[in-house]
């Protein structure tokens, strides 16, 4: 392989979900505490994503690949097939699937 198109496709995601009833009855420095750790663990995720990806890409070129952001056509296919998954998804998972989506879309 000579070229690296980077579409951005790996970003890692990393989620951590809660019970709500059960969040909702700690007590409020509880849920605070939780919450400032949440959003250090946000910060530090997309952190080390940055750094990860800057070396992976550095290591990709000192090894003489070329890498390169994609292609109008092939941005345009990926973009499509998205769309296409979340049509299909949304089929689905109906008045809740969309009101993530519309969030998402914010």
């Amino acid at each position: 392989m000579t070229h690296f198109y980077d579409t951005q496709a790996w970003i890692p995601k990393n989620v951590t979900f809660v019970n709500k009833a059960a969040f909702d009855s700690l007590d409020k420095p509880t849920q605070e505490a939780l919450l400032k750790a949440a959003a250090t663990a946000e910060s530090r995720g997309w952190k080390m994503w940055q750094d990860k990806s800057g070396w992976y890409l550095e290591q990709l070129k000192s090894h003489g690949m070329k890498v390169m952001p994609p292609g109008d056509t092939l941005q345009t296919g990926l973009k499509k097939v998205g769309e296409q998954l979340t049509a299909d998804w949304l089929k689905k998972s109906g008045a809740d699937g969309e009101a993530v989506i519309a969030a998402y879309k914010k």
